[in-house]
C-alpha cells in the first residue's frame, strides 16, 4: 500500500515488512546531481571569463601609460627644443639687426659724403699737377717716359670726366637715399625694434611651446588637454613679465650705463665703431680692411684699379671716414647702440652657473590622470596628475670636423708691375705650359671648418638650441609651481608633491 510523505512525493523504498516505501524527490535530485556532469564547463568559463577579462583591463591600462608616458615626454623635449629654437632666433634676429645698424651708420656716411661731393673738389688740382708734370716726361730722353707725357695728358681730362660722373650719380641717389637713412637714426627705429625682440621672443617661445604640447595631446583618452610651459632656471615663468623681469640673455647699454653695467656701454660703442668702419670700408686697427661686401671697396674699385691719378679713392675714404667719426661721436654717441650679451662678472659666477642662470629653459609637460579601465579593480598609486620634462639650452657651436681633399696645383700669382689686377703672365714662347692639378697626388684630411664664427656675442649669427640633460638645482620647485598659463587653470591639474626631494633624487627616478 503506497501512501504521501509527509513531503507529499511518492516513491519507493524498502520497509520493515518487505515492502516498499515512497522516496522523497530531494532525495532522488541529490543522487542525479552527482551522477550528472553536464554544465561543468559553464561555471569554468565564467571564471575564465573574469580573469581574462581583468588581466586584459591590466594589460591595456600598462599600455595606456606607457603609451601617456612616451607622448608626454615626446611632447616635453618638443615643447623645450621648440622654445630654445624661438629664443635662438631671438638671438640671431638681434644679431642680424646690429649689423643692419652697422651698415646704416656706413651707408650714411658714404651719402653725406655723396650729398657733400668734398673728395671732388680737390680732383683739379690733382690732375692740373699731373698735367704740369707731363712735358717733363717729354723731355727725359727715355722712351718709355716719352710716350708717358702724352698718355697723361690724355688721360687727365678723362679721370675728371669720369669723377664728375660718380659724383652726380652718387649725388642723385644720395638725394632718395640719405632722408630715409637719418630717419632712421634719428628716431632710434633699430635700437625701438630689438627692444620689442627682447620683450616679445620669449612669450613667442611659451606659444610655441603650448602648441607644441596642445598638439601631441590628440587623442586625450579622456585626460583633456596636455599644458604645457617653459621656465627659467630661476623659477620664473618665460615670457611671463618681461618689462620687470628679462628672459634673453641680452643687454641694451643704456639700461647697462644706467645699473652700474658701464662695461655693457663701452663694448656697444667699441662693436659699432669697428663693424660700422668694416662696412663702410675704411681703416681699422692700423689696417685697411678689405671687406667684401664693404661700401667703398665696391664702389671704388675702378678708381682704385684703372683711374689712380686722381687720387679720388683716397680722398673719398678720408672723407668717409671723417662723415663717420661725426656720426659716431658727435651726432649720436650714446644713441642707437647695439645691444650686447649680458655680463656677470661682478657676481663672480662660474661658467656652469652663468650657462645655467642666463641660457638655459625647462620645458615642462602637465596632464591630467588617465582614467584606468575597470577603475574598481585598478588603481592609480600617484596622488596627482601626470608631468614630464626636458632642458634645452642656448648657444653657439663649434666649427664642426670636415673632410677636405687637397690636391697640389701650380701657382698662379701674378708677377711683378703696380699693384692692382693685373692678370698672370704668359709662358714665353717654347716654355713648357704650368703643371695642371693632380688631383691622384693629392689627400683626404680633417680640419674644422674654416671662416665660422665661434664668439659668444651679438656679432655671430650662429645662435642655435640643443636638448640637455636635467641637472639644474631648481627641478623640484618648478614642477611643483603651478604655471600662470590660462590653459593649465582651464584643464584643472593637480601637481604632484614632492617633499623635499632633490634634482639629483628625482635624476634617480626619471633619468632624462
Amino acid at each position: 500500500m503506497s501512501a504521501l510523505t509527509p513531503l507529499g512525493i511518492l516513491g519507493e523504498v524498502g520497509g520493515r515488512h518487505g515492502k516498499r516505501l515512497p522516496t522523497p524527490l530531494g532525495l532522488r535530485l541529490l543522487r542525479r546531481v552527482h551522477r550528472d556532469q553536464q554544465g561543468t564547463i559553464s561555471i569554468v568559463s565564467v571564471f575564465a571569463v573574469m580573469l581574462l577579462t581583468m588581466l586584459l583591463g591590466m594589460v591595456m591600462n600598462v599600455g595606456r601609460h606607457v603609451d601617456g608616458k612616451i607622448r608626454m615626454q615626446n611632447a616635453a623635449d618638443a615643447a623645450a627644443y621648440s622654445g630654445g629654437t624661438v629664443m635662438a632666433r631671438g638671438m640671431n634676429t638681434l644679431t642680424f639687426t646690429n649689423h643692419l645698424l652697422f651698415d646704416v651708420f656706413a651707408l650714411t656716411a658714404f651719402m653725406r659724403e655723396a650729398r657733400d661731393r668734398n673728395a671732388e673738389g680737390y680732383v683739379p688740382e690733382i690732375l692740373d699737377a699731373w698735367e704740369r708734370e707731363a712735358p717733363k716726361f717729354d723731355r727725359s730722353g727715355f722712351p718709355k717716359f716719352e710716350r708717358l707725357g702724352p698718355a697723361i695728358r690724355d688721360k687727365a681730362p678723362l679721370e675728371q670726366e669720369l669723377v664728375r660722373a660718380f659724383s652726380e650719380w652718387a649725388a642723385a641717389v644720395s638725394e632718395r637715399v640719405l632722408p630715409v637713412l637719418e630717419e632712421i637714426l634719428r628716431a632710434e627705429m633699430i635700437p625701438q625694434f630689438q627692444r620689442a625682440v627682447v620683450e616679445t621672443y620669449p612669450v613667442i617661445a611659451q606659444m610655441a611651446a603650448e602648441e607644441v604640447a596642445e598638439r601631441n595631446g590628440a587623442p586625450a583618452h579622456g585626460r583633456g588637454a596636455m599644458v604645457a610651459a617653459l621656465w627659467r632656471t630661476d623659477v620664473l615663468l618665460v615670457g611671463a613679465n618681461e618689462l620687470s623681469s628679462q628672459t634673453m640673455p641680452v643687454l641694451d647699454p643704456l639700461v647697462g650705463a644706467l645699473t652700474g653695467q658701464g662695461s655693457a656701454l663701452s663694448t656697444a660703442r667699441r662693436q659699432r665703431r669697428n663693424y660700422a668702419r668694416l662696412y663702410l670700408g675704411i681703416e681699422w686697427g692700423g689696417r685697411w680692411s678689405h671687406h667684401t661686401m664693404n661700401w667703398n671697396d665696391q664702389t671704388l674699385a675702378f678708381f682704385d684699379n684703372e683711374a689712380k691719378m686722381s687720387r679720388f679713392a683716397s680722398l673719398w675714404r678720408r672723407f668717409t671716414c671723417g662723415q663717420l667719426e661725426r656720426l659716431l661721436e658727435e651726432e649720436y654717441p650714446y644713441t642707437n647702440l647695439p645691444h650686447v650679451i649680458r655680463t656677470e662678472e661682478d657676481e663672480g659666477l662660474d661658467r656652469n652657473t652663468y650657462l645655467e642662470r642666463h641660457f638655459t629653459y625647462l620645458g615642462v609637460v602637465y596632464w591630467r590622470e588617465l582614467p584606468a579601465i575597470l577603475p574598481g579593480l585598478f588603481r592609480d598609486p600617484i596622488e596627482g596628475d601626470s608631468i614630464a620634462f626636458a632642458e634645452v639650452r642656448v648657444f653657439v657651436p663649434h666649427r664642426r670636423l670636415q673632410w677636405c681633399y687637397h690636391a697640389p696645383s701650380a701657382s698662379d700669382d701674378p708677377i711683378g708691375g703696380m699693384p692692382g689686377n693685373f692678370p698672370p703672365l704668359p709662358p714665353p714662347p717654347g716654355d713648357p705650359p704650368p703643371a695642371p692639378a693632380d688631383p691622384e697626388n693629392g689627400r683626404w684630411h680633417v680640419h674644422r671648418q674654416h671662416n665660422i664664427k665661434t664668439e659668444w656675442d651679438l656679432i655671430n649669427q650662429h645662435w642655435t638650441a640643443q636638448i640637455v640633460p636635467t641637472t639644474q638645482g631648481n627641478l623640484a620647485e618648478i614642477l611643483q609651481t603651478p604655471p600662470a598659463v590660462p590653459a593649465f587653470a582651464a584643464a584643472g591639474i593637480r601637481l604632484p608633491s614632492l617633499g623635499n626631494m632633490s634634482t639629483a633624487e628625482i635624476g634617480r627616478i626619471s633619468t632624462h
